[in-house]
């Protein structure tokens, strides 16, 4: 196999380890609620903490990557994430089970952060850098998906704590992985003997823009899936159709991401994926906030992933190799920011509005800002690539 695709597959199996590990608490939820008495507002929290960390974390992240390389990062995180499952195991209570999601959650802020680099180096200046891309990030929510189909029934069998146990099991299993299968790129902790600070201010303000993309998309997808049931049931619909329709929209977003990787392969420019994805996803929203029903948020779903691997290729277009372990920190704490931030700001806007629709249409203005800003760092970045 071509040592590309190799790593990449590596890479992505390994990296399902983390929606595995994300998804955990709601697989257990309804034992959680059962035995230990936690509240809605528990699971809430114990759900959210696990991205917590990455809101101060993924610079650093970035940072030590490039002091020890990336490897020695990766390994790091996927022991936090071991031990992170087994903590919340052997819980008793919510504080355990907080304490077990925050440190399986610094685990996954290295693992994100790392990961995405060391899949650039790999596919950096190629042309099928947004088809690897797109699978790679299709990672996540296939490790979600083992964990829904898995992690219940183990739960019902052998206890909730063997559900967390699980996925320390996982990652340590994804450790294993890396170290059989993965060779070392040669950019890996290229940066050590690079001065602190050398990532110049034009790298910075391209990947801050790319990670507002970043950021931007998965706050507004956030937005989406979140506010589109409540907002469904208003308008008639059952809770179970109201599941089945936010369900299926998710999945097929997920083949959306693959598709727009398959289409950027075949040399369809990235331009039209991330106006046509962004403005009928845009639409869609609209159209939903007018009272059209669970058909938009279909629509949607074909629609929201078409610019993802386009977002992900930008960090090599925008850092020099040795500046990637930096920048990629840069890029996933905009993440961490988007994804924390939009939801409140889409909830507020229906708190002082008080019109259902107001997180939706909230979710339309930031989606249909993402070509704008795509469009500035093309022009940014104009003069080193075209794009």
């Amino acid at each position: 196999m071509d040592p590309r695709w190799r790593a990449l597959a590596v890479l992505t199996a390994a990296r399902t380890s983390l929606g595995f590990q994300f998804q955990s608490v709601a697989s257990v939820s309804p034992m959680l609620v059962e035995e230990l008495g936690l509240s809605g507002a528990d699971l809430g929290a114990l759900i959210g903490l696990y991205f917590l960390p990455g809101l101060v974390l993924a610079l650093p992240g970035g940072a030590l990557g490039r002091r020890f390389g990336d490897m020695r990062v990766v390994t790091a995180g996927l022991v936090l994430m071991a031990l992170g499952g087994v903590l919340a195991s052997l819980a008793n209570g919510f504080g355990g089970l907080a304490a077990g999601r925050l440190l399986g959650g610094v685990g996954a802020v290295l693992l994100n952060v790392l990961m995405a680099k060391m899949v650039t180096d790999w596919f950096a200046g190629q042309r099928d850098i947004v088809l690897a891309m797109a699978i790679f990030v299709n990672s996540f929510p296939i490790g979600i998906g083992l964990a829904q189909l898995g992690l219940g029934p183990l739960a019902a069998v052998a206890g909730w704590g063997a559900g967390f146990a699980a996925t320390g099991a996982l990652a340590l299993a994804a450790l294993l992985l890396l170290r059989l299968g993965y060779r070392r790129h040669p950019n890996d902790g290229a940066g050590v003997a690079v001065v602190a600070g050398s990532i110049s201010g034009r790298e910075v303000a391209l990947v801050c823009l790319a990670g507002a993309l970043w950021g931007g998309l998965n706050g507004s997808l956030a937005v989406t899936i979140g506010f589109a049931p409540t907002f469904l049931v208003l308008g008639g619909l059952t809770p179970a159709q109201t599941g089945l329709a936010v369900g299926a929209a998710t999945w097929l977003s997920v083949a959306s991401v693959q598709a727009g990787g398959m289409l950027a392969q075949r040399r369809v420019p990235a331009v039209l994926l991330m106006a046509g994805g962004c403005l009928l996803w845009t639409a869609c929203l609209i159209l939903m906030g007018l009272g059209f029903g669970s058909g938009p948020l279909l629509v949607a779903g074909l629609a929201m992933g078409l610019p993802v691997g386009v977002i992900m290729a930008l960090p090599a277009a925008a850092l020099r190799p040795e500046n990637r372990a930096v920048g990629m920190g840069l890029f996933y704490t905009c993440l961490y920011v988007g994804h924390a931030g939009l939801p409140p700001a889409a909830g507020w806007a229906r708190d002082v509005t008080e019109v259902p629709a107001a997180p939706l249409l909230v979710a339309a203005g930031f989606v249909a800002l993402l070509p704008v800003i795509h469009a500035w760092f093309c022009r940014l970045a104009a003069r080193r690539l075209d794009l």
